[in-house]
C-alpha cells in the first residue's frame, strides 16, 4: 500500500496536469477548484508517508531505473513543498482572474509540482536528475508566462542555465557511474569511504555540483534569480524562491552527504560558495529598488547561508550536527518567511500593477492586517528572536562558532572562521537593512496620492487565508522551536548520515542571543547610515525617493556571460573548424601531390578542383561533391574512435 502511495505521489500531480487543461476547456473556475483539491490531497498523501521509510522502484527507464524513498530528509522536503505549492495555489484564484493563458499556467504548475516530488523523494541521482530536467523545462514556463520583453529574457536565462548546467551534472553523473557502477545514496557512502584513493572524486563532484548550484542560485551561476524572480508572476516567484532553489540545495545536500560525507576540502569549496553567494545577495538587495527584485535578491542571500551551513557539515565532520541542523531549518524557515513575502507582494501588485518602491510607498499604511503580515516575513527573514529565521540563523553560527573553538583548542590558527563568522554577521545586517526599507516604504511612509492608495484593494478571503496562515506558523516556530523546529531537524539527520543531537540547544540564552544583537546593530548603521542617506535623494519639491546606484556594467550575465557564449566561444570554434579544415585540405593535398598524381610531374591540381576546395561563397559551396563529404565524415569518425579509446 504504501509503495502505491509513494509513486502516486509523484505520478498523480503530473498526470493531474492533463486533467486539469482538460478541464479548463470547458469550465476555468471548476479547474481552479480542481487544482486546489490536486495540491491538497498530493500534501495528505505525502503526510500520510510520514514515518513509513518506503522505497519503491520503477525498472528499465532509459537503461536505468527509477527509485524513489519517503524517509526522512525526503518526507519533510515533500510536505514543505506540498504545503506551498498548495497556498500559491489557492492565491492563484484571484491572483490570476483577469490574466491571459490561465490553463497554461495551470498545467505547468501542476506538471513541476510532480516533478519537484520527483526530485525530493529521489533515492538515486539519476531519478533526481530525471525529475530535475523535468521541472526546469515546466518551471520555465511559469517565467516566462507574462510574456513581456523582460520576461522574456528573463526566461532565455533561466533555460540557458538549466540547460548547461544539466548538461555537465549529467557528464558528471556518467562517470560516477563508470567508477562506483551504482548512483544510490546509501550505497555511494560505503563505495567511496572504502575508496584507495578519494581525491579522484573530486573532478567528478565539482561537474554534478554544476547543475545544481545553478538551479539554487549559487556564485557565479546566479544570474537567471535576480532576472527570473521578479519577471514571473507572483505566485510563480513564490515556487521559484522557496521550493525550486530548494531542488538544487538537495541535490547539494545529497552530494556532500553521500559522495563527500565528512570531507574537508569539499566543504571549504562550498563554504567559500555560501559566503560568496550569502553576501552578494544581502548587497544587491540593499541597492534595489524593486519589490519582488529585493526579495529574490534576498533568496540568493538566503541560500548562501544554507550553503554555508551545509560547508560547516563536512568541515566539523562528526560534529556537524548543529550545522545539518541549521540546513534543514533554514529551508523550512526561509521557504515560509518567502511565501508571505512573495504573495504579499502580489497583492500589492494585483492593486496597482507597480513594483518599484518609489510607486508603491504608501500602499499598505492603513491596511493593517496587510501590514501585519507582511512584519512577521520581515521579523521571521531578519533573525530577530521569537520568530523562526531567528532559530535556523542561530544554528548555522552556532556551527561557525564551534569550528573556531576546535581549532583553537587544538592550537590552530581560526582566522578564516572568524572571517567567515563576521561576513555571516554582516549579512545578517544587511537583511535586516534591506527588509526595514521595503517595510517603511510600503507601509510607514506617505503616497504623493495617499488617499488614492488607501482606496485601492487589498484581497479576497481565499487569499487572506493563504497569507494569514503561514504568517502565524513564523511566530509559532520561532516561539516553540523545541517542540516544533528540533522535531523536524531531527527526523531528518539520519537521512543526511548525521548524528542525533546529544542535547537540547538554549537558543534564548545571552551567548546565543548575542549574534542577533550585532546583526541588529549592523543593519541600524546601513539603514540610517546608507539607505537613508545615499539611496535616497531629495527632489526639487523636497520629497525624498528612492534611487538606484548600483552600476549598469557591474552585471555578470551582461558582462561576461553573454559576451563569451554569444561571441568568444563562437569565435574560437569557428576559427578551430577552419583549421581543422585547413587541416583536410593540406592532407588531401600532399596526397594528389605524393601519391595521385599519375604522370609523376608534381603538378597539384587546379585551384578550382571542386574534391579539394572549400568555399563561402553560396555559389560554389553548392558544387562540392559526395567525395569531399565522405573524407570529412571519416576523419571525424576516426578522431571520435580514437577518443573513446583512449
Amino acid at each position: 500500500m504504501n509503495t502505491v502511495l509513494l509513486v502516486t505521489t509523484v505520478f498523480f500531480p503530473l498526470i493531474a496536469s492533463f486533467i486539469s487543461y482538460g478541464i479548463g476547456r470547458k469550465n476555468k473556475k471548476l479547474r481552479n477548484y480542481f487544482a486546489m483539491a490536486v495540491t491538497i490531497v498530493t500534501l495528505l498523501a505525502c503526510f500520510a508517508l510520514i514515518g513509513t521509510d518506503t522505497t519503491v522502484t520503477i525498472p528499465d527507464v532509459c537503461g536505468m531505473q527509477l527509485s524513489f524513498v519517503a524517509s526522512g530528509l525526503h518526507q519533510v522536503l515533500a510536505c514543505i513543498a506540498c504545503f506551498i505549492w498548495m497556498m500559491t495555489t489557492i492565491f492563484s484564484d484571484e491572483y490570476f482572474a483577469h490574466y491571459r493563458n490561465r490553463n497554461r499556467y495551470y498545467f505547468f504548475m501542476l506538471a513541476s509540482l510532480g516533478a519537484t516530488l520527483g526530485v525530493f523523494l529521489s533515492a538515486d541521482f539519476f531519478t533526481t536528475f530525471f525529475f530535475f530536467e523535468i521541472m526546469s523545462f515546466t518551471s520555465f514556463v511559469l517565467v516566462i508566462h507574462d510574456e513581456s520583453e523582460t520576461a522574456l529574457k528573463a526566461a532565455k536565462t533561466y533555460l540557458a542555465v538549466a540547460v548547461i548546467g544539466g548538461l555537465v551534472t549529467l557528464m558528471g553523473m556518467f562517470m560516477l557511474y563508470a567508477k562506483t557502477n551504482t548512483l544510490v545514496f546509501t550505497e555511494l557512502v560505503n563505495i567511496i569511504q572504502t575508496a584507495t584513493n578519494p581525491n579522484e572524486y573530486y573532478l567528478i563532484g565539482i561537474l554534478i555540483l554544476v547543475g545544481f548550484a545553478a538551479k539554487a542560485g549559487l556564485f557565479p551561476l546566479h544570474i537567471w534569480l535576480p532576472e527570473a524572480h521578479p519577471a514571473a508572476p507572483a505566485p510563480a516567484s513564490a515556487l521559484l524562491s522557496c521550493i525550486l532553489t530548494k531542488s538544487g540545495i538537495f541535490g547539494v545536500i545529497m552530494l556532500s552527504c553521500s559522495v563527500f560525507l565528512h570531507d574537508a576540502n569539499w566543504g571549504m569549496m562550498i563554504l567559500i560558495f555560501g559566503v560568496i553567494t550569502m553576501v552578494l545577495g544581502a548587497v544587491l538587495a540593499v541597492f534595489s529598488i524593486n519589490l519582488k527584485r529585493t526579495l529574490a535578491c534576498s533568496s540568493l542571500s538566503q541560500i548562501g547561508f544554507i550553503t554555508v551551513a551545509i560547508g560547516m557539515m563536512n568541515l566539523l565532520g562528526e560534529h556537524n550536527t548543529l550545522a545539518a541542523q541549521g540546513a534543514i531549518l533554514h529551508i523550512l524557515n526561509h521557504g515560509l518567511l518567502k511565501l508571505v513575502l512573495f504573495m504579499s507582494a502580489g497583492v500589492i501588485y494585483m492593486n496597482l500593477h507597480q513594483l518599484d518602491l518609489n510607486a508603491i510607498r504608501g500602499y499598505g499604511k492603513n491596511k493593517k492586517l496587510l501590514k501585519g503580515i507582511f512584519l512577521m516575513g520581515v521579523l521571521g527573514i531578519s533573525g530577530i528572536p521569537l520568530w523562526n529565521g531567528y532559530i535556523s540563523k542561530t544554528l548555522i553560527h552556532e556551527s561557525i562558532v564551534e569550528m573556531i573553538d576546535l581549532l583553537l583548542e587544538t592550537g590552530q590558527s581560526a582566522i578564516f572562521f572568524q572571517v567567515v563568522e563576521a561576513l555571516f554577521l554582516f549579512a545578517g545586517g544587511l537583511t535586516i537593512a534591506y527588509m526595514t526599507k521595503l517595510f517603511v516604504a510600503i507601509f510607514m511612509e506617505d503616497s504623493t496620492n495617499q488617499a488614492k492608495m488607501d482606496e485601492c484593494g487589498s484581497m479576497n478571503r481565499l487569499s487572506t487565508f493563504t497569507l494569514v496562515v503561514p504568517a502565524a506558523l513564523l511566530f509559532i516556530l520561532g516561539v516553540l522551536p523545541h517542540q516544533t523546529m528540533d522535531v523536524i531537524a531531527n527526523f531528518t539527520l539520519h537521512t543526511m548520515n548525521v548524528h542525533p543531537a546529544t542535547h537540547a540547544v538554549a537558543y534564548f540564552s545571552l551567548v546565543n542571543l548575542k549574534g542577533a544583537i550585532i546583526s541588529l546593530c549592523v543593519g541600524a548603521i546601513v539603514y540610517f547610515g546608507f539607505i537613508r542617506t545615499v539611496l535616497m535623494r531629495k527632489q526639487a519639491d523636497g520629497t525624498k525617493v528612492y534611487v538606484d546606484v548600483w552600476p549598469k556594467w557591474l552585471n555578470l550575465e551582461n558582462g561576461v556571460y553573454r559576451p563569451l557564449l554569444l561571441h568568444i566561444l563562437p569565435f574560437i570554434g569557428a576559427l578551430f573548424s577552419r583549421l581543422i579544415a585547413s587541416v583536410t585540405e593540406w592532407i588531401l593535398s600532399f596526397l594528389k601531390f605524393a601519391i595521385f598524381n599519375q604522370d609523376n610531374t608534381k603538378v597539384i591540381p587546379p585551384e578550382d578542383d571542386k574534391i579539394t576546395i572549400a568555399t563561402l561563397d553560396p555559389d560554389r559551396a553548392q558544387s562540392i561533391n559526395l567525395a569531399k563529404s565522405l573524407v570529412y565524415f571519416g576523419l571525424g569518425m576516426t578522431i571520435t574512435i580514437l577518443y573513446l579509446i583512449f
